[in-house]
């Protein structure tokens, strides 16, 4: 039993087109490359593709899975919305990937110990596992940005950026949750569980990297 594929994407609710309607067009660029690296994990005959987003606590999703995109902005519905609400960064998964049937939050606070945890059972759920991990990076790139500037922002997502291009489970295990949360990277926990469920050799590749409105969106698969 073993992670023998991922795929890591952004969950910025503008990601939908319908969200963004006039700017729709200045994320084609990421939404072409998140739709190549979930393409990329449909093409890795996976026995169990596992959804891993941030939310207030860590809880397996029971289906029916979905919700709609209203408390932010438009009344899109997405997966079945007749099921409790998922969290955006689960919705935005489900929207990504449409029929995945296994979603999972892992708390925001939760420290690396406990995501490296959630991480290998995740792993070892069946012989051939995909995560379809989602996460932000800091949100402290620009004046504009939600946070602010903050000079240490850059730096901390070229590390990230870094980690994931080289598959290195142990460069994002080690980040740091005082600074990810002071940069308000929404993505740090869902990291470290892919940190945590990589138990092979795998393959990195970054398919995007940038800091549109001031927050910092990776794409990138591991194989």
């Amino acid at each position: 039993m073993s992670l023998v594929a991922a795929a890591v994407c952004p969950h910025p609710p503008l990601l939908v087109p319908e969200l963004a309607a006039g700017a729709a067009s200045e994320l084609d660029d990421l939404r072409a490359a998140c739709r190549a690296a979930v393409a990329r994990l449909a093409n890795a005959s996976v026995d169990s593709l596992i959804v891993v987003g941030s939310d207030t606590t860590t809880v397996r999703r029971e289906p029916p899975f979905g919700g709609t995109l209203l408390p932010w902005g438009v009344d899109l519905p997405i997966g079945d919305p007749t099921g409790d609400q998922l969290p955006l960064s689960l919705l935005i998964g489900a929207w990504l990937r449409p029929g995945a049937g296994n979603f999972q939050t892992v708390a925001a606070d939760a420290g690396p110990g406990e995501c490296a945890r959630l991480g290998r059972k995740l792993a070892g759920e069946a012989d051939r596992v995909g995560l379809l991990v989602m996460g932000d990076g800091s949100a402290c790139r620009t004046e504009k940005a939600p946070g602010f500037f903050d000079a240490r922002a850059e730096s901390f997502d070229a590390a990230v950026s870094a980690a994931l291009a080289r598959a290195d489970a142990d460069a994002l295990a080690a980040i740091d949750p005082a600074l990810a949360a002071e940069l308000l990277a929404a993505g740090r926990a869902p990291w470290q569980v892919l940190a945590g469920a990589k138990d092979r050799d795998l393959r990195g590749e970054v398919l995007y990297d940038s800091a549109p409105y001031g927050v910092a969106y990776f794409v990138a698969t591991w194989a």
